[in-house]
């Protein structure tokens, strides 16, 4: 027991040969690349010093530096009309995102990405598991690195057009500071967005697994037991993710709400560079936002999805437990789902039972056979009474990602997209000229 609770749960990159301790750590630890970037993202909570250093970047990139370049802003620079709705928004979105990554990580990293619970799963979900943990970090730059480059290119093209300092070296200072406030900001908000969508990665490997038990003929017990399990686990991200799910709705309703107000108030001066930084906020936070509920809907969609599954095994248990003959039966059905009854087992014809009162012999026959036919007819009905309690099961249990009892499923998605998306558009259409 003490090998198999010390080996890795996901499999192990190789490492280059080399006799140092340090490469030998890169083998054992199957984590190596996750928590590196983390430290690289000043979000690592492993040690109080760490966690330390964690928060005083974030107080000096989220809080301090934006409000250092604001103040230092000499009164003849031109003015940026929507500058702070755009600070406040995205450290706001910071804050709360840097809240729910320490929640997290307190627990441990292996706690966070449920790599204790992974021993008992399949191969397969934990090889898709693996691809989708290294793929983590990639999947994040392509959210971030879009919006970095964006934000970079018009403040420079901001310092160097208004020129507010008189030295280029202060401008170039100022828009450096800018720039690495932005990419951190945004890189912890879609942090937890993406971690979020790798925890759903998993529970919808899960489900295909769950799915595949009912081809295969699974015991009933077997397949409520597993439905149980997946239930826990929902119910357990929910907890989690609920407060983050919720106050980033309310955020970025609120603030999409108030650019709205503020670029249709009268004599607004709104063109590409005194609101161009407004619009890609925006986007941002919009992006993370859909993210997170597109993975709630789908996974919850894949959760309910099993009642029809599970309808149509019940359907087609039922139909080849009548079609099975008893006296060559098929040995692949297990006996547990009803595979029991012969073709004929509730049909006697009537003219029969005239021929065997004559014969006492055959009269013996005749009830040891209806005895036999009896006994499977009740292995059968007790059968088809577990499924359709299953079946039953399902239909009122939908299980799903829900915030504070309230089921994020697509119906949410679809109605959030386009109140999002309505309010984004027009906002773009006032910047940029996009209708």
């Amino acid at each position: 027991m003490a090998n198999a609770s010390s080996a890795p749960l996901l499999p192990l990159k190789s490492a280059p040969s080399s006799s140092s301790s340090s490469q030998k750590n890169y083998a054992r630890d199957e984590l190596y690349s996750f928590r590196a970037c983390l430290r690289w993202m000043c979000v690592d909570h492993s040690s109080g010093a760490r966690s330390a250093g964690s928060w005083a970047v974030f107080f000096l990139l989220a809080v301090a530096a934006p409000s250092g370049v604001h103040v230092a802003l000499p009164g003849s620079a031109p003015p940026r009309p929507f500058e702070g709705m755009v600070q406040v928004s995205l450290t706001l979105a910071a804050t709360l995102a840097y809240l729910s990554l320490h929640g997290l990580t307190r627990r441990g990293l292996r706690r966070m990405l449920y790599l204790d619970r992974l021993r008992r799963d399949s191969e397969d979900v934990r090889e898709g598991y693996t691809v989708q943990l290294s793929r983590s970090f990639r999947l994040l730059s392509c959210f971030v690195v879009p919006c970095s480059l964006a934000d970079a290119a018009y403040k420079a093209y901001w310092y160097g057009a208004a020129k507010p300092f008189h030295s280029p070296w202060w401008s170039a200072v100022a828009c450096a500071v800018e720039v690495a406030s932005w990419v951190y900001r945004t890189a912890v908000f879609f942090m937890v967005c993406i971690l979020f969508r790798i925890i759903c990665y998993l529970q919808i490997l899960r489900m295909a697994g769950f799915t595949h038990e009912f081809s295969t003929f699974a015991d009933v017990a077997t397949v409520l037991k597993h439905h149980c399990r997946i239930k826990i686990h929902l119910r357990i991200i929910s907890h989690r993710y609920r407060r983050f799910i919720l106050w980033c709705l309310l955020l970025v309703t609120a603030s999409q709400f108030a650019a709205l107000l503020a670029t249709t108030r009268p004599h607004a001066q709104i063109n590409l560079a005194t609101a161009g930084e407004l619009a890609l906020c925006s986007i941002s936070l919009v992006a993370g936002l859909l993210v997170c509920l597109h993975s709630a809907a789908k996974i919850t969609h894949k959760t309910q999805a099993i009642t029809s599954v599970a309808a149509e095994w019940h359907a087609d248990a039922t139909i080849h437990a009548f079609g099975n003959d008893l006296e060559n039966p098929d040995t692949e059905l297990p006996p547990a789902t009803g595979y029991l009854a012969p073709a004929n087992a509730y049909r006697v014809a009537a003219g029969d039972e005239s021929d065997y009162d004559d014969d006492d012999d055959d009269s013996e026959s005749d009830d040891s056979l209806h005895e036999s036919k009896l006994l499977h007819s009740q292995t059968n009905k007790s059968c088809f009474v577990k499924r359709q309690a299953l079946v039953t099961y399902l239909e009122n249990n939908r299980a799903g990602i829900t915030v504070y009892g309230f089921v994020v499923d697509r119906t949410w998605l679809h109605a959030l997209f386009m109140i999002e998306f309505s309010l984004v558009m027009w906002l773009l259409g006032k910047t940029v000229g996009i209708s």
